[in-house]
């Protein structure tokens, strides 16, 4: 992973006739009443929230790694892509059809793709990219940073953009070894990271 940011091709930015509409999210995918939301915030949770009517969650306490806060009930989370829907459509997902900007939108295939944070975090950062926004937790820099990296990997090699010759801020170098995920700094009872296979996302999409 140290590497993947060299191998990455550069691109040039265009945002032309983005529309966050353009990516449908947020879909019950599985026809189990809870929606994308839902079910990254259940896999987030400190411990497993209860489940109401609807997928409606309540009780339990969150984790908001981006500015180290921790927060009981969901009510003041957000729900972020870690690489913003904006981002993708500069990166090449401007050239996806309808169903696939859907599938990235819903990607429950890699735990990087989401991350549950505090509204005021995640909204800072909004469609920005490392070059211009970093969690206010400098202990979690490192992770935000490596794990956008694999998330643009897995989507598709044509994934940095040409900002001039700005080098993404941060620590250099990264302090871990390839193949190896430095967990997030949790606060006390959080799980570790979420059970799911990584599922291959379609190749070269960002294309």
């Amino acid at each position: 992973m140290r590497d993947a940011p060299a191998a990455l091709p550069v691109r040039d930015e265009n945002r032309t006739g983005y529309e966050r509409t353009k990516f449908k999210h947020w879909v019950d995918a599985d026809k189990d009443g809870c929606t994308t939301r839902a079910e990254v915030l259940k896999t987030e949770a400190v411990t497993a929230p209860e489940q109401g009517t609807s997928c409606r969650l309540s009780g339990d306490r969150w984790y908001s790694p981006y500015d180290d806060r921790s927060f009981t009930g969901p009510s003041g989370l957000d729900i972020g892509h870690l690489v913003p829907l904006a981002e993708a459509w500069d990166l090449g997902a401007s050239a996806w059809p309808p169903a696939e900007r859907e599938a990235y939108a819903n990607d429950l295939g890699d735990e990087r793709a989401f991350i549950a944070v505090s509204a005021a975090s995640n909204r800072s950062k909004a469609d920005q990219d490392p070059t211009t926004w970093l969690p206010p937790a400098t202990g979690y820099r490192c992770q935000y940073v490596t794990d956008g990296v694999a998330d643009k990997t897995r989507w598709g090699p044509s994934t940095e953009l040409r900002r001039g010759s700005r080098p993404v801020p941060g620590p250099q170098p990264l302090p871990q070894r390839a193949g190896h995920r430095h967990p997030r700094p949790v606060g006390p009872g959080r799980r570790g990271p979420r059970h799911r296979v990584v599922s291959p996302a379609p190749a070269d999409r960002w294309v």
